[in-house]
């Protein structure tokens, strides 16, 4: 998000963005697990700074662009009651992100014509400020593909990301390659290093962009 300081109106969308999205995906997970029966019906779907911030996800999206929660592990969700409601808790919070993403795209787009934009931008040059006029625009663009791009970075399948938890829960019985996986890059903290990294590398475009921008694509062209 520091990227987008050249633009003050994109930069405090794209950081409520970051926020809302945080909001959104815990709001989503607890909602599902309540839904599909993996949570007592009585539990609060009420966000708390302890659960659902990580530090390190909100330095990433300072860093490049757009970071992640709290990581929710996958011993944290129980399989017995099916694989497909295990994998639906996990979905859910980017799935909701990137549905909020796209309806606020959408408003911007019958707005405004505003298809040659959309053909032309990256999910990357959302994250960095996108100058349009009107500010309101601006805000909504930068709000909407911070969201977009909150939800399709948790859909990467390695932890501390919902995407490892949807692939894992996916599978009927993971193997040694999963548990290896999960003990150097979610006990060990590497997965958390290598987004860190991504984030920083390089300079002025990271990777984290890069891929963000190749998941992105097609739901910023379909506005075009």
């Amino acid at each position: 998000m520091l990227f987008a300081l050249g633009t003050p109106v994109a930069f405090v969308a794209l950081v409520v963005s970051f926020l809302c999205g945080l909001l959104l995906r815990a709001v989503a997970i607890r909602f599902t697990a309540r839904t599909v029966g993996l949570a007592e019906r009585n539990e609060s779907l009420r966000p708390t700074l302890r659960n659902d911030i990580d530090p390190f996800g909100a330095v990433g999206a300072a860093l490049g662009g757009m970071g992640w929660g709290k990581q929710l592990s996958v011993d944290d969700v129980p399989r017995w009651r099916g694989r497909g409601r295990a994998a639906a808790v996990f979905a859910a919070g980017p799935v909701a992100c990137i549905l909020a993403g796209e309806l606020m795209l959408a408003a911007l787009a019958l707005t405004e014509p505003y298809a040659d934009v959309f053909q032309a931008i990256r999910v990357g040059d959302v994250l960095h400020g996108v100058a349009i006029e009107p500010y309101w625009e601006q805000a909504l663009l930068a709000f909407g593909g911070g969201l977009l791009a909150f939800g399709l970075l948790a859909l990467i399948p390695i932890p501390p990301l919902d995407g490892f938890g949807i692939l894992y829960c996916a599978l009927r019985k993971p193997g040694a390659g999963m548990q290896w996986m999960r003990l150097w890059f979610e006990d060990k903290n590497i997965g958390v290093l290598l987004l860190l990294l991504f984030s920083l590398f390089p300079g002025g475009y990271p990777l984290i962009t890069l891929i963000l921008d190749v998941l992105g694509n097609f739901f910023l062209r379909v506005w075009g």
